[in-house]
């Protein structure tokens, strides 16, 4: 049997308030609920996956650092995607391929949504699928490691 893949998922700030925080805009789905969704998917394809979710970008940063062996980096920085060049440089640091993850449209959000420093260094990016956004995002990247 081949190796399982190693797959880390980040989540920005304030992704630890989902549920509770502007529903109307990021749903009643929490973290919890978004991390069993995937985890069954990764469980019925080989692989092996990693949470994290931090309000601090030094953390984040740290911890694509630390996990720079990992096979694929599902990402969603949050407001840290409209901001965060060091991120962006930390991914790009590391070489492994990633996705960009995102709860709502970006797109059909205030102008300065639109930005993504994060986006040019992934292989691509999801958004506006809620919760699935995660799923179809492991399921892209999935395709693209067996691929490679």
């Amino acid at each position: 049997m081949d190796a399982k893949l190693k797959i880390v998922i980040i989540n920005g700030p304030n992704l630890n308030l989902l549920g509770v925080r502007e529903q109307e805009i990021y749903g009643a789905n929490t973290l919890e609920d978004m991390e069993k969704l995937v985890t069954g998917f990764a469980e019925d394809n080989n692989m092996d996956l990693d949470f994290f979710q931090s309000n601090h970008e030094g953390e984040i940063i740290g911890y694509i650092h630390e996990h720079r062996s990992a096979n694929g980096i599902i990402i969603n920085p949050a407001a840290f995607t409209h901001t965060s060049i060091a991120i962006r440089d930390a991914i790009a640091a590391v070489n492994i391929p990633a996705v960009e993850v995102h709860l709502s449209n970006i797109y059909t959000r205030e102008e300065f949504r639109r930005m993504s420093f994060i986006a040019p260094v992934c292989i691509g990016q999801i958004s506006g699928f809620g919760i699935y956004s995660y799923l179809l995002a492991l399921q892209a990247l999935s395709n693209y490691l067996n691929k490679a």
